[in-house]
């Protein structure tokens, strides 16, 4: 193709003609298919190279297996790096300037119909030097195979999920311990991999390591462990070579000592979140010779815990990634804070995320672009030319026009604590409309963020309004919020369920007569509380892989095996959810399967026959209790799939199914 092309033009033409028509949105007289909202996307994952000469990709034609792609930028020039025609590719990293490193992932099977394991390939951007460096299966390679497969790392080798130095052949990679007994995760042992040959060499480890964070020069520096309830985070010295622990702190709760490393300059500075005794999580500097915070923080907010990552670029921290009700930056450098300028004055109205390569040789940045209307917009930037291309979008049949707005409300709940919630409704809404309050699952994480959901936004293409509350126990919003929320499974942290549809009534969005309460995990958990307890606000419920006994979590059984941790049983649960000898009676009063007989109201079930965290006996006892009495309850059970529906097929058929449920139960707006 002509390089004359403006880069608007010739981004455009390549990827369309790559991804074919579905990179075009037409318009819709009537709401869009739940296909558009739950298909896997066409195009996704771009990453420019440590050089910024190319850009990688993931991307699939016509639904065919997802390949991964590189864009030469130069040129503008599409190379294919790799494509399996059983397997997809998955997660990927930049080796070097010129090569990739990929796993694979069966996105046509269920979780519990997969037969390997992710394996790891790395090959060059034009495809050549391809390599297996992980064997996806779990059984070794036979005596008689090849000798390349014979050295292949066993199928337990996996991806860093960190970018690292990009400036040679190797890279870092876990490889996993399980206990044969329990199958609970002991240990990360880190590798440095050289992706040519595939020898492996072992660094050595303080202690069984969970976690590993790399420098800002791709080097690992620290390493955190986790053993009897107790985590350590230690700190390798780069003259040295030897590892010495920094700090240790109870792994469950919120001890004011704990903090989290988020990433180490080059010359050794560590920035860590840490709550520092106070309501919110912050980001410090840690004097690792003193073994103490900084005064001050760096980073703080006013009404939310610190969370984001760091931005390296040039061999230094350029910026800090923030969440606050959205992600924003805080640019280091004159020039990114120029660039982001810039772009948000082409792209207004939108979250964008800009990153410039690690070791920029060219003016090219990349931008995720998105809103709470808008799915993730992908754009190359030229900071020379200030030229902005479109690559691609993540759910490209997607309007914006037919999306609703999203909004961050507070709530006052009954005891003057404040509950913070996720508002959207639908384009064009007027008032008393009908609502699904859809409640998180967790519950101990946050909820949600300002940006295009597909679960929210397909509810509200189809008229109604939904509200997400951030409850209490949710974290993000600090100690307090957090604190309020334990041992109150059922009980205060469902009084804010209510309180928040009450709220939404009082205020005019939702029609009182026609609610329901949906979730999945915890949040199936609080749909059958809520209705159980709140009859009157809650006209009918959708629950997913949602826990109906609490003492289940506590133990295995001989038809199944949980895979929550031994230690989060010993320490965790207990101590956020209830002792199961102290609170046993609090425990049985506050399980959905106790209170069966209350739950007149109509009620869709969900759950995946694979679920180890939250195993099919959740769904089938509480199934049979509820449907003794009340007929108008129905359980659907999708083969071999786990805590959620990885097939989109299962997703399409699952809320296609909530739809007809909620039209029929509390009406569809006009």
């Amino acid at each position: 193709m002509s390089t004359s092309l403006p880069l608007r033009t010739a981004l455009a033409c390549l990827v369309s003609a790559l991804m074919g028509a579905a990179s075009i949105a037409p318009a819709y007289a009537a709401a869009p298919p739940a296909e558009h909202f739950f298909d896997n996307p066409s195009f996704s994952n771009p990453k420019l190279s440590p050089d910024g000469k190319y850009v990688a990709f993931k991307g699939s034609v016509d639904g065919g297996r997802t390949a991964l792609y590189a864009l030469d930028l130069a040129s503008r020039s599409i190379k294919g790096v790799a494509k399996f025609g059983d397997v997809d590719i998955d997660n990927f990293e930049w080796v070097n300037h010129e090569r990739l490193v990929f796993d694979t992932r069966d996105s046509k099977a269920p979780v519990g119909d997969r037969t390997n394991a992710p394996g790891m390939f790395a090959a060059n951007v034009d495809g050549s030097g391809y390599r297996m460096l992980v064997d996806r299966s779990y059984t070794p390679a036979s005596e008689t195979g090849s000798m390349i497969k014979q050295r292949a790392l066993p199928y337990n080798t996996f991806l860093l999920d960190q970018q690292g130095a990009q400036d040679s052949e190797s890279i870092y990679v876990r490889r996993a311990e399980w206990n044969e007994a329990t199958w609970d995760l002991e240990n990360f042992d880190l590798l440095r991999l050289n992706t040519l040959t595939g020898k492996a060499d072992v660094v050595p480890r303080p202690a069984k390591v969970l976690d590993w964070l790399l420098d800002a020069d791709g080097a690992p520096r620290l390493a955190m462990s986790d053993k009897d309830g107790t985590s350590s985070v230690h700190l390798l010295d780069p003259a040295s070579k030897a590892w010495r622990q920094l700090a240790s702190f109870p792994s469950y709760g919120n001890a004011p000592k704990a903090f989290w490393p988020v990433g180490m300059s080059s010359d050794g500075k560590l920035y860590v979140s840490s709550r520092a005794g106070k309501d919110k999580d912050a980001l410090y500097l840690y004097d690792t010779a003193k073994g103490e915070l900084a005064a001050e923080p760096v980073v703080s907010l006013a009404d939310y815990d610190y969370e984001g990552q760091m931005i390296y670029s040039g061999g230094k921290i350029v910026g800090l990634e923030i969440l606050s009700d959205a992600r924003s930056t805080v640019w280091l450098d004159e020039r990114m804070k120029a660039a982001q300028k810039t772009i948000d004055g082409k792209l207004q109205g939108t979250v964008n995320l800009v990153r410039p390569a690690l070791r920029p040789a060219t003016p090219w940045m990349l931008v995720t672009s998105y809103s709470d209307r808008q799915p993730r917009t992908y754009y190359l930037y030229n900071a020379d030319t200030q030229e902005l291309g479109k690559l691609g979008s993540a759910h490209a049949n997607i309007d914006p026009a037919a999306m609703g707005q999203q909004d961050m409300v507070q709530i006052k709940a009954r005891d003057g604590l404040a509950i913070p919630a996720w508002l959207t409704l639908p384009s064009g809404a007027g008032k008393k409309l009908p609502m699904v309050v859809l409640v998180h699952g967790g519950p101990f994480l946050r909820g949600s963020e300002w940006g295009w959901d597909a679960q929210a936004q397909f509810l509200a293409s189809r008229g109604y309004a939904v509200l997400e509350p951030e409850f209490r126990g949710s974290t993000g919003f600090g100690s307090r919020h957090f604190r309020a929320g334990w041992k109150q499974w059922g009980l205060a942290m469902q009084d804010d369920i209510a309180d928040a549809a009450k709220w939404a009534i009082a205020q005019g969005y939702a029609d009182p007569q026609r609610i329901c309460i949906a979730g999945a995990s915890y949040g199936g958990y609080a749909t059958l509380m809520g209705l159980a307890r709140n009859p009157e606000l809650f006209k009918c419920g959708v629950e997913w892989v949602g826990v109906t006994d609490l003492a289940l979590m506590y133990k295995d059984h001989w038809s199944f095996q949980s895979d929550l941790s031994a230690q989060w049983k010993q320490y965790g649960l207990p101590q956020l959810v209830g002792d199961p000898v102290q609170d046993a009676q609090q425990l049985a009063d506050t399980s959905p399967v106790n209170l069966a007989a209350r739950i007149k109201q109509p009620l869709l079930m969900a759950y995946g026959d694979e679920d180890r965290r939250v195993p099919i006996p959740h769904g089938r006892s509480f199934h049979a209790a509820v449907k003794a009495h009340n007929p108008d309850v129905e359980l659907v059970v999708y083969q071999g799939e786990g805590h959620g529906w990885s097939l989109p097929k299962n997703r399409v058929d699952f809320w296609t199914r909530v739809e007809k449920f909620l039209n029929r139960h509390i009406g569809a707006q006009p």
